[in-house]
């Protein structure tokens, strides 16, 4: 019989299971179109299944080609719920009759499967010897399909695990405990700072050759003290909270059907689809930022003496070798970029995953199959805890950027350490004078550093206010949001600019440190979702 240009097999209704089912149709080629020459193209395989499942119009995630592995394969494991709805398109030949009848003969063939492993477990089978770990068995009773990892490891003949810089990086937020990655940075920092007592250069001043004497101490910095200490673990953990809120409680919600194990392999196809970002970026932090800008800026200029660059804790050995030897500034500069650039390098993670993470979302309307006031209102409320989130991590994107172009500009200022310099412009607003500014013309690779994290965080925060702020409708007070971002911006950009440049950067940062304490800026209320729908 065939249908629609495709071998139709209607269902059998004797009682078999979804494995005897499946076997035979599989083997029949069950919605397979005619050959050429009229007659059935021949059984499916797993590679031609999955690939004619992903096809389909309305699924727009896909599915896994393990997955369909192991519905060949002699096993316990059964399909989804989610799977059960695009298998019966494919034996149902897109009829919608047909197809209706398939969804219940394939639902009803899995309950009898599900009853057959719950008998065999109770009498202690091999399932319970196959896999002996009760969470795995527990999820396997819930009928559905394993993740990723357990199918490459149940499949010994399949292809081995390759390395995933994608998802390695996506682990360092999703997995564990959130506080993991925050209070690994903040260790890092301290354990620097210590050694920086040890070494003698946590505190110390130096005489320039114009007369000044600046206070150059690691624990002076700001750059790394506020940066390392303060903002990135607070980025990290809210990059953490979202990815996990995400990945865990609003995709699974949102999804159709509300699998888990699909939507965990969904997300993971997502972050591995940006591996090449993950890749440019680690090789841009660690070569460029972290190795190639550690010879440029510390090592040369320790081994052969002088360079145009503003003398710092790195190069304290150069003007005051009796506080810091060569060979101990060396050690000490290069773990510290190495910490550095590691650091920044999960940084540009947690702006990919925001990306991600809007990305993702846009698509949740086009995939979800549960249309409705209902997944309208979820939308939205998710929407708006990600776009929150975003306009967070932004905030504090840019005071790390502040902070770093506010070091850069103090070195090469007349100020004696960085508090006194900008207490000095804020006076110069009032009283005309603007010795404090007046420094040295030096090289500042710092300048262009935090000029990269600036532009990268307003990115992410401009897509994610363009795609679901405006294109999608959703209710959110992004005019206060952007207000504050435009403020910090300015504030960054016109920093030692022009003599009281600290007042509008200091009102700046007040707003966002206001803002990151209460993202929705004081009138937005979540109970408003409910009456502000806007179907996309």
């Amino acid at each position: 019989m065939f249908r629609n240009g495709k071998l139709f097999l209607p269902p059998p209704r004797d009682g078999s299971d979804f494995k005897e089912v499946f076997k035979r149709l599989a083997a029949a080629g069950a919605g397979r179109p005619l050959g050429k020459d009229g007659f059935p193209a021949g059984p499916w395989t797993p590679e031609l299944l999955a690939d004619a499942i992903s096809q389909i119009d309305s699924n727009r995630v896909g599915v896994d080609l393990r997955t369909v592995q192991l519905w060949f394969q002699e096993n316990e494991k059964g399909i989804s719920t989610v799977n059960i709805r695009w298998l019966a398109r494919i034996f149902g030949c897109d009829d919608p009759v047909a197809t209706s009848e398939w969804q219940m003969e394939l639902s009803e063939a899995q309950s009898r499967l599900s009853a057959k492993r719950r008998e065999w477990k109770r009498a202690g089978s091999s399932v319970a010897q196959e896999i002996p770990d009760t969470a795995l068995t527990a999820t396997f009773d819930n009928e559905t399909d394993p993740p990723a990892e357990l199918t490459r490891d149940a499949d010994p003949k399949g292809p081995t695990r390759r390395f995933s810089l994608a998802g390695k990086s996506e682990a360092f937020f999703s997995r564990g405990s959130p506080l993991n990655l925050p209070a690994s940075v903040f260790a890092g920092v301290t354990a620097l700072g210590f050694l920086s007592y040890l070494t003698g250069i946590h505190s110390v001043t130096y005489g320039r050759a114009d007369g000044v004497v600046k206070q150059v101490g690691f624990l002076w910095t700001a750059n790394w003290t506020f940066v390392f200490m303060v903002f990135l673990p607070l980025f990290f953990a809210f990059v953490t909270e979202l990815v996990t809120f995400w990945k865990d409680e609003g995709r699974p919600k949102l999804v159709a059907q509300g699998n888990k194990m699909e939507s965990d392999d969904a997300w993971a196809r997502n972050v591995e689809a940006s591996s090449y970002s993950y890749w440019a970026v680690f090789l841009i932090c660690v070569m460029f930022a972290g190795l190639f800008q550690w010879i440029g800026v510390s090592l040369i200029p320790l081994l052969k003496g002088g360079g145009n660059y503003a003398t710092d804790w790195g190069s304290l050995a150069i003007v005051r070798p009796e506080v810091i030897s060569v060979p101990e500034a060396v050690v000490f500069t290069g773990l510290a970029y190495l910490y550095m650039c590691l650091c920044f390098y999960l940084f540009f993670v947690g702006l990919i995953l925001l990306y991600t993470v809007i990305h993702d979302i846009l698509r949740i309307p086009e995939a979800a199959s549960r249309p409705g006031v209902d997944h309208q209102h979820e939308l939205h409320e998710a929407s708006l805890r990600v776009m929150r989130a975003i306009f967070r991590c932004t905030v504090l994107g840019l005071l790390i950027a502040i902070v770093m172009k506010l070091q850069s500009a103090y070195l090469t200022s007349r100020g004696e350490n960085i508090v006194a310099w900008l207490v000095g412009d804020v006076s110069s607003a009032f009283y005309g004078h603007n010795d404090a500014s007046a420094g040295i013309s030096y090289r500042r690779p710092t300048h262009y550093s935090s000029l990269l994290i600036a532009i990268s965080t307003c990115v992410v925060f401009l897509y994610g206010t363009i795609r679901l702020g405006v294109e999608r409708g959703f209710c959110m007070p992004l005019w206060r949001m952007s207000a504050i971002v435009a403020l910090l911006v300015a504030g960054y950009l016109l920093i030692d600019a022009f003599a009281g440049f600290s007042i509008l950067l200091g009102f700046g940062m007040l707003l966002a440190v206001y803002g990151l304490f209460d993202p929705g800026l004081g009138r937005w209320q979540a109970s408003k979702l409910g009456n502000n729908q806007s179907v996309s």
